[in-house]
């Protein structure tokens, strides 16, 4: 007989936890880049639509088939009896689709790693694979019956079976990908790479957190008995409170470490919080999710500075340290502070090592099987389709070279990024009959001047604001001292290439551009022209122009200084 509570509990859980793909793909477009974010709202929906259908296909029987200790069974579209892993009162299709949205969060945790370089093909595969048989399998291990649950392996809500086995894969991801074009110099120190939207980051933090009561609450999947209240009760108020202390302890850790509170990684902490409470949120008490919040709101600055300045491992939005790592201690902190009550009792309530020598294995052999398969799965997609996207469409942006969306914000001017980009390849010679534009200038003002007066001569470059910075950096290592730049919108040859949105060609005509003016007179005009190329050049259409001006004289404002003079120095 069905029960209408335990019914009801399981399918608002089963909303809440859908609604955390918004919580993601906010996060992961404010941590971002805004040429990316089309982009990577496009990935976090697929995630669910993709993993929806193959779930349900295969993935659900892998999970719950009551096959082996390894495996569950092949059971396309659910058509088998589950009755032995069913919750009391709760009817096969309310679990099915509470089981299907933890699998989707598995597979969006990858997207924020391997952020602004994939290719969007390549994302669909792998996260198809996640679904079908990744997931499922290590999900067989700990909740369907597996070897883990008969060994008492307690992961109560996932921080292990859903979040660890997504960090997992986004580390192997961001390892195998590369860093982003710019995150490194030369000498190896990485470089900020500032999101482009704190505000939409802060409201998916908010949103995952809402949405966290049913991630972990709703995993009770039971509310028709006192014991039942009593326990969702309990797990809402350490899913709260392992939040709240992982965030001060953040707030408060990194206005030691670097003089002032840092926003975006004291959202990250938010996240770790909820992430290490997930697996023992029934198991331990108030004071256990406290500890476990500190741990996971000062291991996430670590974790981060770690892979970020050692390993050297660029990850957009922390989604290793955040799921993967404060996954892993989460679940072997169960083994510390669980009281017994659902559990064995942990180390510190005097259940001795045996139960927390069993969340150990059972974190390492989920780490060993989602490794190996996600290095196999990457491998061969980056052998055959290809894993990154080129290099010069990293740095035009994945809307623009995926999805044909010139811009996610219509409307809005975005100011140009921070960053250093550099491309390698030929650039092609001036073309015959245009070398006297970078020559000597013979125009008929220049021509009146003295041979020993100084020329002065105006080098305006349109460009690309993701070219900004590449362009300021090359500029400098010439020895130019000064430069104008503003924020232009214009069109080129780019005006007779239609994109399309919704279906219907749009016709762009104005494109965000940045204006770049530079008055020389010692550095060689032909230098000048020479470097803006080779550092402006893609090959592509939107390249930019580069307009030479005759200038008759300068004057510095401030002190009054005339021509060579007024040149010299910063102003």
């Amino acid at each position: 007989m069905f029960s209408a509570a335990n019914t009801i509990w399981v399918l608002i859980g089963a909303a809440l936890v859908f609604f955390m793909q918004a919580g993601f793909a906010m996060c992961e477009a404010g941590f971002t880049r805004a040429k990316n974010t089309g982009n990577i709202l496009m990935k976090n929906l697929m995630d669910f639509c993709i993993g929806t259908p193959i779930y349900w296909l295969i993935g659900f029987g892998i999970m719950f088939g009551s096959g082996t200790a390894l495996f569950g069974w092949i059971d396309p579209f659910i058509m088998k009896e589950y009755g032995a892993v069913l919750p009391d009162g709760v009817p096969l299709w309310a679990f099915a689709i509470f089981q299907t949205v933890f699998c989707a969060t598995s597979a969006t945790i990858v997207s924020g790693a391997m952020a602004e370089r994939t290719k969007f093909s390549a994302y669909c595969i792998y996260s198809a694979a996640i679904s079908l048989f990744i997931y499922p399998v290590s999900g067989h291990w700990i909740w369907g019956g597996g070897w883990a649950a008969e060994m008492g392996f307690h992961d109560f809500a996932g921080s292990t079976a859903v979040h660890m086995v997504g960090g997992v894969c986004a580390l192997i991801g961001a390892k195998m990908l590369g860093p982003r074009i710019g995150k490194y110099g030369k000498d190896g120190k990485p470089r900020a790479i500032l999101g482009h939207n704190l505000s939409i980051a802060a409201l998916g933090v908010f949103i995952l957190w809402f949405c966290w009561f049913g991630f972990n609450g709703a995993s009770t999947v039971a509310m028709d008995s006192d014991e039942a209240i009593e326990s969702a009760s309990l797990v809402f108020f350490n899913t709260n409170l392992a939040a709240a202390v992982a965030t001060l302890a953040c707030m408060i850790f990194t206005w030691a470490r670097y003089g002032k509170p840092d926003v975006s990684m004291t959202f990250n902490a938010a996240l770790a919080g909820l992430v290490g409470i997930t697996a023992g949120c029934d198991a331990v008490n108030p004071f256990g999710a406290a500890i476990i919040g500190l741990v996971c709101g000062i291991l996430v600055v670590l974790s981060v500075s770690f892979f970020d300045n050692v390993v050297k491992i660029d990850d957009p939005v922390g989604a290793i340290s955040v799921h993967g790592v404060c996954g892993a201690m989460g679940t072997l902190l169960t083994g510390l502070f669980a009281t017994g009550v659902s559990t064995e009792k942990g180390v510190f309530y005097g259940g001795g090592f045996h139960f927390l020598g069993v969340q150990a294995l059972g974190v390492g052999a989920t780490i060993a099987w989602t490794a190996v398969v996600i290095t196999i799965v990457f491998f061969v997609i980056k052998k055959t389709i290809g894993l990154r996207a080129d290099a010069e469409d990293e740095v035009m942006g994945l809307d623009r070279s995926e999805h044909g969306l010139t811009t996610a914000y219509a409307g809005f001017s975005i100011l140009p990024e921070e960053g250093v980009f550099t491309l390698t390849g030929e650039v092609p010679p001036v073309a015959e009959g245009a070398a006297a534009v970078i020559g000597p200038v013979t125009t008929a003002k220049k021509a009146e001047k003295a041979p020993d007066e100084p020329v002065y001569t105006r080098v305006q470059i349109v460009c690309r604001p993701a070219s900004l910075e590449s362009l300021k950096t090359a500029m400098n290592g010439i020895g130019i001292t000064g430069m104008t730049v503003t924020n232009v919108m214009g069109y080129g040859m780019q005006k007779g290439k239609p994109e399309y949105y919704r279906g219907t060609p749009v016709e762009v005509t104005l494109l965000p551009k940045v204006q770049v003016d530079i008055v020389v007179s010692k550095v060689p005009v032909a230098k000048v022209i020479e470097t803006a190329r080779k550092v402006l050049y893609t090959g592509h259409i939107g390249d930019g122009k580069i307009f030479v001006h005759d200038v008759e004289d300068v004057v510095r404002v401030r002190t009054g200084e005339t021509g060579y003079d007024a040149l010299q120095g910063d102003d």
